[in-house]
């Protein structure tokens, strides 16, 4: 009897960007302390910290720009310390606030770096910058200067620049800096489509909200130090607050209900307002604030709404900076 033919099992492919025990030091100084990290494949995974937290620093080295003090990285499985050539064709690194030429038009900036990356003949570069304007929304300055660019343009213009080869990893740091709503709303998109064409962008911004918007999972990092890696629930549950700010409405007697809430475990920093509301952080499970809701109405309290604030992002990297984090 012939023997079973064996079951062929595909390798699962490595990460997209791989870092391990990385550390940065400007002599005394420790600006990235044994970062460990794996971004998969097709993700928009944002980084977040204040200011000197080691952001530009993980960044310049995973660009291959900046030689760590050790640490290993890999970008689409390839070892950027032993082919740093391979790593970089891979690759398309946006800095904050990158130069621009002034006396050039838009399309001549892209066909510049589409002829520095070898894209053929001039018909291929040029086809290839029109589609790069197009996907950030810069068709109709395709002919204007660079010096006559908004600096949210501009920074569109940059975007461009940094997808003309369709990198499989993309690290932007600040890519959104002097953009308007409509161009962050745009860029969001573009990042989207890219990350559903398997590509990975790795992307810092200062505006929380559009990375919680954007984002599949983000890191925190904290004075050289990774804090949090997961995706937006996860970071926010490890690094907010576990309570939440709620807010009840009563049509009456809201004084009543203060003093009832008053008596219930886990109610915090209670306080009455204007038209009846009565606010308190809650500490408990899902199931013993719907007991809380269940209790105001067993009271004979008729209650307009019943509502909870999560903490948002800015005030997570608020207690970050201030090293105001649980325990």
């Amino acid at each position: 009897m012939a023997e079973p033919a064996p079951v062929l099992v595909a390798a699962a492919p490595p990460p997209a960007i791989e870092v391990r025990d990385l550390r940065v030091d400007y002599g005394a100084f420790v600006a990235v302390s044994d970062l460990t990290l794996s971004v998969p494949a097709g993700e928009v995974f944002g980084l977040v910290g204040p200011n000197g937290a080691g952001k530009t620093s993980t960044f310049r080295v995973l660009a291959t720009l900046q030689e760590p003090t050790y640490g290993e990285v890999r970008l689409a499985g390839i070892d950027i310390a032993e082919d740093p050539s391979a790593a970089r064709r891979v690759l398309g690194y946006m800095p904050d606030l990158a130069p621009v030429p002034s006396d050039l038009r838009a399309w001549e900036f892209l066909d510049l770096y589409a002829e520095a990356h070898g894209l053929g003949s001039a018909g291929v570069r040029r086809q290839r910058a029109e589609e790069c304007l197009a996907e950030v929304s810069l068709t109709d300055k395709r002919d204007a200067f660079c010096k006559t660019l908004s600096r949210g343009q501009t920074q569109r213009l940059v975007l461009a620049k940094t997808l003309l080869h369709q990198p499989r990893v993309l690290i932007l740091d600040e890519p959104a800096s002097g953009m308007d709503p409509l161009s962050r709303r745009a860029l969001r998109l573009a990042l989207r489509r890219l990350a559903d064409t398997g590509a990975t962008v790795f992307v810092s911004s200062h505006i929380l909200s559009e990375l919680s918007e954007m984002c599949s999972s983000l890191c925190v990092m904290h004075r050289g130090r990774l804090l949090a890696a997961g995706t937006v629930e996860e970071v926010r549950a490890k690094l907010g607050r576990a309570d939440r700010r709620i807010t009840a409405a009563l049509l009456e007697r809201a004084d009543e209900a203060a003093a009832w809430l008053g008596t219930q475990t886990g109610v915090q920093e209670l306080a009455t307002g204007e038209g009846g509301r009565v606010s308190f952080r809650f500490g408990g499970s899902a199931a013993e604030q719907a007991a809380l809701l269940t209790g105001l109405v067993g009271q004979g309290l008729r209650v307009a709404f019943f509502e909870e604030q999560r903490s948002t992002f800015e005030d997570i990297l608020i207690d970050v900076a201030e090293d105001h984090l649980p325990a």
